[in-house]
């Protein structure tokens, strides 16, 4: 039987490259591991920062009409407004004129959320329906071709392919034929 000195025991009974290969191994699965981490992060990240975003947007328009249901006179304007703008008097059609850039304002935010990806699409379509409605109302209409160039490019190249709807409901006509 032989004796080993310590360092031919350490050198002679371990395999250095095998330890090698089984730390750079080690490394690999840590790195692994850790992307698959971060990815799951940053997927929970995404879908957060989305129904913020939606979130934000539904508050923007609530901001836009809460006034409206609060206030009788602002309603009234608005709802003449939309209908008949020469009905209003000048101070009233100025304060037409603020609620609809808000309004509008509001939906440009909407969908520059869901271009890039952070609206769904369910929700983006009860926006796009509700603006439909809105952008052919007489007095919006003529906002809006007065002002376009006010909102960015892509959301005027929105608005000005958007279809109106067959029959066109604002609250200036949504109870027109029960009033009959």
């Amino acid at each position: 039987m032989t004796i080993m000195t310590g360092v031919e025991f350490i050198t002679g009974a371990i395999d250095w490259d095998a330890i090698s290969a089984i730390s750079q191994l080690v490394g690999s699965i840590a790195v692994v591991l850790s992307v698959l981490y971060l990815a799951l992060q940053v997927h929970r990240s995404t879908r957060v920062a989305k129904l913020a975003t939606q979130d934000a947007a539904a508050t923007a328009l609530r901001d836009v009409t809460k006034p409206l249901m609060e206030n009788a006179e602002l309603e009234r304007i608005w709802r003449i407004g939309l209908e008949d703008i020469g009905a209003l008097s000048v101070e009233e059609r100025a304060r037409f004129v603020h609620a609809c850039y808000q309004f509008l304002k509001a939906f440009e935010t909407i969908h520059f959320h869901y271009v890039y990806g952070l609206m769904d699409k369910q929700l983006f379509e009860g926006w796009h329906g509700l603006l439909r409605h809105y952008i052919v109302a007489p007095g919006m209409a003529h906002y809006w071709k007065v002002r376009p160039d006010v909102f960015s490019e892509r959301f005027r190249n929105f608005v000005n392919s958007l279809q109106p709807p067959a029959d066109q409901r604002t609250v200036g006509t949504l109870f027109r034929k029960e009033r009959k």
